[in-house]
């Protein structure tokens, strides 16, 4: 199976897929506001002409370059060029200002690189075993753990979990639009021939990601961007003496990413921020961050990459997204005929193996184009976004008519798109609502084929271990808020009195 994994991605035709969509994915990285997402959603009308693993090798490498293209922006623009790069953009723009870009810039390269690597060899060795444990899985236990990837993506991601239960519910009832459910009753179609049919994901997604970012940046296109006066030199000078330093905090940010991203609904952005938090609270030179400090760029950095592996995790194994970006590609897994579940890696064992070794070229390939991305990241940058913005919109609305040939796939991504951009203006975010819809119907089925095969007993959904240790942490999970606040609230009545 290996022999031919390595035949199937030593190919010339997949060796310059992956390499086009390298420079691909650096450029939307490195152009402030599009997204990884953006990236894959993009990609998928391509993928449509290729066999399965270029397909996937594609978003694969795109995305893994988009991560860290991101980094470039933010250390010259002060403009993170995705979400992922956020968290460490004052730091890095702060570096850069006194100059230490190419230290930024090459701190974000390297441990981009390590932390891919090793969500990588995660990967590999986690998800082969949690198939064998998937395949005792019946309809009892994907419905917890769809109810799980649900509740978890409201509770681990947002600062307001009332908008994310909005926002939610808003793709749950997206996804029931349709004929598609258990009893093939027409939902929501008001007589209407294509929505019959539901709405289709991929469109939607290019709306959300793609279109809300292109209002977004025409909103505020006449602003200029100010960008950091800085000569990139050698960005390898001083990695070493770095990694010596701070062996920790590289591993601490792989380890809090890779775990971070098998988490449905949280991915790359969540784990830089919370490994940036957690690198700042146990660093020796706290007084640093915010001054030009490397150490929070190093962790976030690790942890951002190491979290696309992650995510891969639950999609592969179970059908469940760890993130937006796996949520696109368990649509184009189905559409190659590769369907996630367990099965996946005996029925398909030779194409999984060539996506492993797709992640490892991916982030191989990533040191010396991403040398190459960052030498010629001032012209890049200079492109205004008057000329960016347009030719964009021309890719989203391609890509949305080509799914299914319909002008109705752009009336969809133009929708959702204002629809997008709204929620996100007004504090709703939009990783929610993508999740809902992609398990919505995976919900209802398996909830419907319980109750069927328990003739209506719902303490059937507890009486199987797995699904019974799986039903009770999901209600520890929605239990958690209140308990926390009564117990807060229990401890700090005695001797509550006022002073």
């Amino acid at each position: 199976m290996l022999a031919q994994a390595f035949a199937l991605v030593f190919d010339w035709y997949v060796l310059w897929v992956i390499f086009a969509s390298a420079v691909f994915g650096l450029f939307v990285g490195a152009v402030p506001g599009l997204t990884a997402t953006m990236a894959t959603a993009l990609l998928v009308p391509v993928t449509f002409f290729m066999p399965p693993v270029p397909a996937i090798a594609s978003i694969v490498t795109a995305t893994a370059m988009a991560i860290f293209a991101g980094d470039i922006p933010s250390c010259l623009l002060r403009m993170p060029g995705t979400p992922a790069s956020a968290a460490y953009t004052d730091e890095a723009y702060a570096m850069t200002k006194k100059g230490q870009g190419e230290v930024a810039l090459g701190a974000g390269l390297v441990f981009s690189v390590v932390g891919g690597l090793f969500g990588t060899a995660v990967l590999i060795v986690a998800a082969p075993a949690l198939a064998e444990i998937a395949l005792k899985f019946s309809s009892f236990e994907y419905f917890w753990l769809v109810v799980l990837g649900l509740l978890s993506a409201v509770f681990l991601a947002l600062a307001s979990p009332l908008k994310g239960v909005v926002s939610l519910l808003l793709g749950l009832l997206v996804a029931s639009v349709g004929l598609d459910n258990p009893a093939g009753f027409p939902r929501f179609t008001f007589g209407n021939a294509e929505l019959a049919g539901g709405l289709t994901l991929i469109p939607i997604m290019i709306g959300m990601f793609a279109m809300s970012e292109i209002l977004r940046n025409v909103a505020s296109i006449d602003r200029p961007w100010q960008m950091a006066q800085a000569k990139i030199g050698n960005v390898f000078r001083g990695m070493w003496g770095l990694t010596k330093k701070y062996p920790a905090p590289i591993l601490r940010g792989s380890v809090l990413g890779t775990a971070i991203g098998a988490l449905p609904g949280a991915g790359a952005d969540i784990a830089a921020w919370m490994s940036y938090a957690v690198s700042k609270r146990f660093s020796k030179e706290r007084e640093k961050f915010g001054t030009g400090h490397v150490e929070g760029i190093i962790e976030a950095g690790a942890s951002n990459n190491s979290a696309l592996a992650g995510a891969w995790i639950p999609a592969l194994v179970f059908g469940i997204p760890g993130d937006s970006i796996t949520a696109i590609v368990i649509g184009v897994l189905y559409i190659k005929g590769l369907n996630p579940g367990p099965t996946i890696f005996m029925n398909n064992a030779a194409s999984i193996y060539a996506i492993f070794l797709v992640f490892i070229l991916a982030n191989l390939l990533m040191v010396p184009l991403g040398i190459a991305a960052i030498k010629g990241a001032k012209q890049m940058l200079r492109a205004p976004r008057a000329v960016l913005m347009p030719v964009i919109l021309l890719f989203c609305v391609v890509g949305a008519f080509a799914i299914n040939n319909s002008i109705f796939g752009v009336v969809l991504m133009l929708a959702f798109g204002l629809v997008a951009y709204v929620m996100e203006e007004n504090g709703f975010p939009v990783a929610p609502a993508i999740l809902g819809m992609v398990l919505g119907a995976m919900l209802e089925e398996n909830f419907i084929s319980s109750m069927i095969k328990a003739e209506g007993n719902f303490l059937a959904f507890f009486e199987r271990p797995i699904a019974g240790g799986l039903g009770a942490l999901t209600i520890l999970v929605v239990c958690a808020p209140l308990l926390r606040k009564l117990f807060g609230t229990t401890m700090a009545s005695p001797g509550g009195g006022k002073a």
